[in-house]
């Protein structure tokens, strides 16, 4: 019986195989264009692999070659586990759910999914890094023999990591909340090659890769890093720790592969949530309780809510809403970080989230119908642009107060810190005012499709020129204070007008924010057909 198990689950994997090299054979039929840019990336894949791999063998011999490839191996693992997270469609293979209603069991299923996972480009380019990893490092026959079990276990436990991530959150990768992942996948891949930037420039300002030496210390116990330091101590006549690496290696490796066929067997016998929808109590969906119980009644809470609910739960305007609050941080935080930042830096997040305000109308596309039928006067439209203000000032105005805390803290600049905050406070104020401004006469759609595509088609110039003309606008009603600003800087002792620049700022945003609202609530009032027809054309 167990040798018909065995030829039985062969079978399976080299079905797997078999089917994995014929979807790939199959995506390049019926389309050249196709067919020329896999072969392109294939081959640039291979190019960039075959440097690398060079590179990495041209370690060999070198003081700190095992510091960096295995910090190497550590971040290859992490690419591994958080790619199936930001990027689910990227191989359809990855998604067990299609396999359920096959009569397979879970252990076969799970060998056959690994040697498949085996087959394509990504798994060609990490056996190449691990190759090249484990050859700086290698020396000696042992060293050698460590190195050929090294690189295949480095490779196995990588496609099995990422195999147990999408399996376990595979339901969740199919959501909403999943494609919300994809939409946010830029900006975690921009401030991770932030960090990677501000963490190389301190590397070298601190004595180079011995700096590293501690953290690799720690990284070459942690799995699957552990099959390169594996080599690295077989090499330096370290068998005892080379044993105890391999073993939680191997460990690791058996415990994902566990893990994997548990969640396989939940998957397999478990229903969807969706499915079970009705069965479940509804819940309270009128907002009644918690913080929007805060708001105001009538138009001015409902559209407060409405606004908020739409930065939490649409995934482009919460991808908008992220990208402002994570970028308008780290740029004072990391220039003051590097030696160079001011408080006044803390600016720049105030205006990240001032463009917040710009297009209101075109962040509800085509549902912009609804709120116009609530439009019919300038009193109205007033009401609406003011709530939508105030959303967004309920977000902004704290998080601009503590972007210049931080800021003043790091630069440790207190004195500059009230004209910092006043200046900060009256751009977002102007920006505000600039936004109803420009939402009246350069609102424009936001498709829904597409995860990168944030304006329809014809309407790019329009959306341009909106933001331009706006920002600059912003720029020319906030340069009184900017000019108080520069005074108070440059002054040797600008006493208490120093401290009046915050008050000053914080009555000059208010009252730019109130003008701008009056001055457009009219204009959407009267060019309302117009505006419904931009925001629709999406």
């Amino acid at each position: 019986m167990s040798s018909a198990t065995a030829a039985s689950a062969a079978s399976v994997t080299s079905l797997f195989v078999r089917l994995k090299l014929s979807l790939m054979r199959n995506g390049l039929k019926g389309s050249s264009k196709r067919k020329a840019v896999w072969i392109i990336s294939l081959v640039i894949s291979l190019v960039f692999s075959l440097f690398v791999t060079l590179g990495l063998a041209m370690l060999h011999g070198h003081l700190h070659a095992g510091t960096v490839v295995v910090l190497l191996a550590a971040i290859l693992a992490l690419g591994w586990t958080v790619m199936p997270l930001f990027f689910p469609t990227g191989d359809e293979t990855l998604d067990p759910s299609r396999l359920v209603m096959l009569p397979l069991r879970p252990r076969p299923l799970v060998r056959a999914l690994l040697a498949s996972s085996l087959v394509g480009t990504g798994p060609l380019f990490t056996l190449c890094i691990a190759a090249g990893s484990v050859a700086a490092v290698a020396h000696g026959p042992a060293g050698i023999a460590a190195a050929v079990i090294g690189a295949p276990l480095l490779l196995l436990a990588c496609v099995a990591l990422a195999r147990a991530v999408a399996t376990a959150n595979v339901r969740l990768l199919s959501s909403r909340k999943g494609r919300d992942l994809a939409v946010l996948s830029g900006l975690l891949i921009a401030i991770g090659a932030q960090v990677v930037n501000f963490a190389s420039q301190r590397l070298f300002q601190e004595g180079g890769l011995a700096a590293l030496e501690p953290v690799e210390a720690i990284v070459r116990w942690l799995p699957p890093a552990t099959a390169v330091g594996m080599v690295d101590s077989v090499s330096e006549g370290a068998y005892g720790t080379a044993a105890a690496q391999l073993a939680l290696t191997l460990g690791a490796l058996a415990g994902l592969l566990w893990f994997w066929e548990r969640s396989l067997t939940s998957l397999m016998v478990s229903p969807d949530g969706s499915t079970l929808a009705a069965a479940k109590p509804e819940k309270d969906r009128g907002g009644a309780g918690g913080f929007w119980s805060l708001l105001p009644g009538g138009r001015t809470g409902a559209v407060i809510q409405r606004t908020l609910r739409y930065a939490v739960r649409d995934p482009k305007t919460k991808s908008a809403w992220v990208s402002s609050l994570a970028i308008g941080l780290i740029v004072p935080v990391f220039n003051a970080l590097q030696g160079t930042g001011s408080v006044y830096l803390a600016c720049f997040g105030a205006g990240m989230l001032g463009v917040q305000m710009y297009n209101q109308f075109g962040q509800d596309t085509s549902a912009f119908w609804m709120v116009a039928q609530t439009i019919s006067t300038a009193r109205d439209a007033y009401g609406e642009l003011r709530a939508r203000a105030a959303a967004l000032a309920l977000v902004t105005v704290p998080y601009t107060v503590l972007v210049t805390v931080v800021t003043a803290a790091l630069v440790g600049d207190w004195a500059g810190f009230p004209s910092a905050l006043g200046l900060a406070l009256a751009l977002l104020g102007s920006m505000l005012c600039t936004g109803a401004l420009v939402s009246a006469h350069f609102a424009y759609s936001i498709p829904s499709e597409g995860a990168f595509k944030n304006v329809a088609p014809g309407q790019a110039g329009l959306a341009w020129l909106g933001i331009v003309c706006g920002m600059l606008a912003s720029a020319v009603i906030c340069a009184p204070v900017i000019g108080l600003t520069v005074y108070v800087s440059l002054a040797d002792d600008p006493g208490t007008l120093g401290l009046l620049a915050l008050p000053i700022g914080i009555a000059w945003g208010c009252a730019a924010t109130w003008t701008g609202l009056r001055v457009a609530a009219p204009a959407v009032a009267r060019k309302l057909p117009e505006i419904l027809t931009a925001v629709s054309k999406g």
